[in-house]
């Protein structure tokens, strides 16, 4: 009995003996690892700034600043004014470097999948889809992307604009016909939610759809731990229900299409399938693609559309301008004739207007990218794996891009900016795919509705705020009359 307590504890010891072995080389090479990482920091040149408490860092002060809709002003301006245009900072957990302005713009958004690729926190991928071509990468996103654009091609918008004006013209008589005030912010996000997926997926709308989308919107920037009751919790368990009635639809659109020889009608969703039959993408990149477009092309139009209504309400020479442009188009057609693609090229000055107010007001605050590999840029060093924060407004408020950069002037855009300066919808590879989905609805909206109602706004001054994308507080009610012309 001792020969064999004695055999094992020699065997206990061997093996202890070699554990702690191979935990001191494991310690010295991190050791070594940690002393090369250090060698290799001392030589790059860090962009200035303060990453702050571990993990923390600034985010705080970056949440703060955001749910006052002035992330420019309140945090990236005073670091700017500081620091320069390039400062490093800690946001949710990343050490990150946000950097302002066109050149920023244009070497970080053209240099995706080169350089950087698209890095959002974690809850925007769980509840946007990790499969959407928000996080695809390379040709995998050059394939989904040239899907997308087929349906908002020339040939594709011919088709959609008069489902656009159908659908308006059917909001506007059931929701607006007989009313004193309305509120347009949820008035054009249940029209552009509609349109998105009627008008581009061929999906008819049920009711309690749009709140669906609405509780996964509220946790796509919120912490992603799913206690019961948490932001992020009812969102992902929202994201659920889509997904189950959005698996019913496809896998009921490819039956159809495989069984009965159905070919593609010209809508997204047919587009989707059929590549789906094809084994060119799998049915979780359908479903997520399907989510993240509803997300891109409603909430962001419907805040636009504010945005150029609160504009013209305190410019009527723009005003005037603009609905001469659309009576002239409205007189050049037929007794019960709709617009086409052509009619929306022709409102030049609608565009102008549209676009000076999302210079203004973007939709989008900006983005995050990654760095994949240590990155000089502007004499500093990026290092791998840390974020990059680029922002609308580096550029829209730069003095240097437009003079007098508060001032509201859409003459500005009578000629073509130049590229990286203007970029409400992004650019590069990764410029919002609905992007001409949201012009049409722009376009065709204001169309109607300069040349309908007689309006006003209730509040004129109404902040805007932010949870998570901005709106206006008070849902920008406006009082309205029919107008006869």
């Amino acid at each position: 009995m001792a020969l064999e307590m004695n055999f094992f504890l020699s065997i206990l010891l061997s093996l202890l003996s070699i554990l702690l072995y191979f935990i001191s080389l494991i310690h010295k090479n991190k050791n070594n690892n940690n002393n090369n990482n250090k060698n290799r920091s001392k030589k790059k040149k860090l962009p200035p700034g303060d990453l702050g408490l571990p993990w923390i860092g600034e985010t705080l002060e970056f949440y703060r600043a955001q749910r006052n809709n002035r992330i420019f002003e309140e945090f990236v301006q005073p670091r700017t004014t500081k620091h320069g245009t390039i400062f490093k900072t800690r946001l949710i957990g990343s050490p990150t470097v946000v950097v302002s302005g066109a050149a920023a713009n244009r070497f970080f958004l053209s240099n995706e999948f080169k350089l950087v690729v698209s890095s959002w926190p974690s809850a925007s991928v769980q509840l946007m889809g990790k499969n959407s071509i928000m996080e695809k990468q390379g040709d995998h996103h050059r394939c989904i992307r040239a899907v997308i654009a087929a349906s908002l091609s020339c040939s594709g918008l011919e088709t959609l604009v008069p489902k656009i004006c159908n659908s308006v013209e059917v909001h506007l008589n059931t929701h607006w016909q007989g009313q004193e005030t309305i509120g347009l912010f949820r008035s054009t996000k249940v029209l552009t939610f509609s349109i998105v997926f009627e008008c581009l997926f061929g999906i008819k709308v049920e009711p309690g759809m749009l709140e669906m989308f609405e509780r996964v919107l509220e946790g796509v920037f919120a912490p992603p731990v799913e206690f019961p009751g948490s932001k992020f919790w009812r969102a992902k368990k929202a994201r659920m229900e889509i997904e189950r009635m959005l698996v019913n639809i496809v896998r009921n659109k490819r039956k159809e299409m495989e069984m009965e020889g159905e070919e593609e009608d010209g809508m997204l969703l047919s587009r989707l399938v059929a590549s789906l039959i094809r084994g060119e993408i799998k049915e979780e990149e359908v479903l997520d693609n399907i989510v993240l477009l509803v997300f891109a092309a409603h909430d962001t139009t419907s805040f636009a559309i504010a945005m150029v209504c609160r504009m013209l309400a305190h410019h009527p020479n723009c005003y005037e301008r603009l609905l001469q442009e659309h009576i002239e188009i409205m007189d050049s057609k037929k007794q019960g004739e709709t617009l086409t693609l052509e009619d929306t090229h022709k409102m030049k000055y609608t565009w102008q207007v549209a676009r000076e107010s999302m210079r203004l007001f973007p939709p989008i605050f900006g983005s995050f990218r990654k760095a994949i590999v240590d990155i000089e840029y502007e004499g500093f060093t990026i290092p791998k794996g840390w974020k990059i924060l680029w922002t609308t407004y580096g550029s829209h408020y730069d003095p240097q891009n437009f003079s007098d950069p508060l001032s509201f002037d859409p003459s500005r855009f009578e000629e073509p900016v130049p590229p990286y300066v203007f970029v409400p919808f992004g650019g590069g590879p990764r410029i919002c795919a609905g992007y001409q989905l949201a012009k049409s609805n722009i376009l065709v909206f204001l169309h109607f509705m300069v040349t309908r109602y007689n309006w006003s706004l209730v509040h004129p001054d109404e902040p805007i705020t932010i949870d998570p994308l901005p709106f206006p507080y008070h849902g920008m009610p406006i009082k309205i009359a029919p107008k006869f012309l």
